[in-house]
């Protein structure tokens, strides 16, 4: 069995995620694996075949790999942030 995703032919979004035989296709079913993972709302870039995550925050930029990086990388110190768009700014998670 393998994995495809449904992509509007004209808004190259994901609208179905669906699972089929091997030799199942049709024209707007994209095949897709873990490494190339697809998600209902993603888009679809047929030039490098593949999906892209929604943006999470408008101030985040895709990078050459296709990921959505945050102005500032997230601390490393082994404790839990959360992204505060207004202020630009990674903010610790109380209760953690």
């Amino acid at each position: 069995m393998k994995t495809f995703a449904y992509v509007n032919p004209e808004t190259h979004i994901v609208e179905n995620i669906s699972v089929g035989d091997d030799d199942w296709s049709s024209e707007n079913w994209i095949e897709y694996s873990s490494s190339n993972a697809a998600g209902i709302g993603f888009s679809y870039r047929s030039d490098v075949n593949v999906f892209v995550a929604p943006q999470p925050f408008t101030s985040w930029t895709l990078d050459s790999n296709f990921k959505w990086q945050p102005p500032t990388p997230m601390p490393t110190d082994n404790q839990r942030y959360s992204w505060n768009e207004t202020n630009q700014a990674w903010e610790v998670v109380s209760g953690t």
